[in-house]
């Protein structure tokens, strides 16, 4: 007998009697800055960082709370074969081609479309992440004798990175069949979506308590 999910993990096997791919897929993914398209792109990878200070006491054997002892940090590294005669920079919506010219930070976009509608008709499922006011750090490329092909990589350093859904609602509203009823802070929520650069800031958070699970 053929069932949905497997039995111990309540991973999907089978959507509604039919078969299903549950894997996320890179070939889903556009980025943009603004309105234009990046395209070339080989690779581009964020990273979000955050220090967490674990507090210990004499007289216990362990650790007896933890916390994060500074914002997170958020860097963005790509990879972009030159192309259309576009350095990558340029391929940003950039009009300049090296990291000491850049005078305002920009933003990148991010839509993943791995859920919604087939045809592309509705995006409301459409995970829409923004890195937010990235400025670059450095811009690497090499010329070869034996790799013709010119690619050019680029890091930066971002102030904040927020997602929401198409249709403006946070991410943690798609709903997962095993997650019957997933915890759901309001604060979570607003940094997660944008409206706010952080959680920690929020009143009353050291008489924060409830049953996450």
């Amino acid at each position: 007998m053929v069932t949905n999910s497997y039995p111990k993990t309540q991973s999907t096997l089978v959507g509604n009697g039919f078969n299903k791919t549950s894997t996320a897929l890179s070939t889903n993914i556009l980025i943009k800055v603004g309105t234009t398209p990046v395209g070339a792109i080989q690779t581009i990878g964020i990273t979000e960082a955050r220090g967490v200070r674990t507090i210990a006491e004499v007289g216990t054997d362990g650790f007896i709370d933890s916390a994060p002892n500074a914002s997170t940090n958020i860097t963005v590294n790509c990879t972009r074969i030159r192309f259309d005669k576009l350095r990558i920079a340029q391929a940003f919506s950039r009009g300049f081609i090296h990291a000491s010219a850049q005078r305002y930070p920009f933003d990148i976009d991010i839509y993943d479309q791995q859920s919604g509608d087939p045809n592309g008709n509705d995006q409301s499922n459409w995970i829409i992440t923004t890195i937010k006011n990235c400025w670059i750090t450095n811009i690497n490329y090499t010329y070869s004798a034996t790799e013709w092909i010119i690619s050019e990589s680029m890091n930066c350093q971002a102030e904040t990175i927020s997602s929401h859904l198409g249709n403006s609602n946070p991410v943690g509203d798609i709903v997962v069949p095993r997650l019957v009823s997933p915890f759901k802070d309001d604060v979570e929520r607003a940094a997660d979506i944008g409206q706010r650069r952080g959680a920690l800031d929020a009143p009353g958070l050291i008489d924060l308590s409830g049953n996450l699970f």
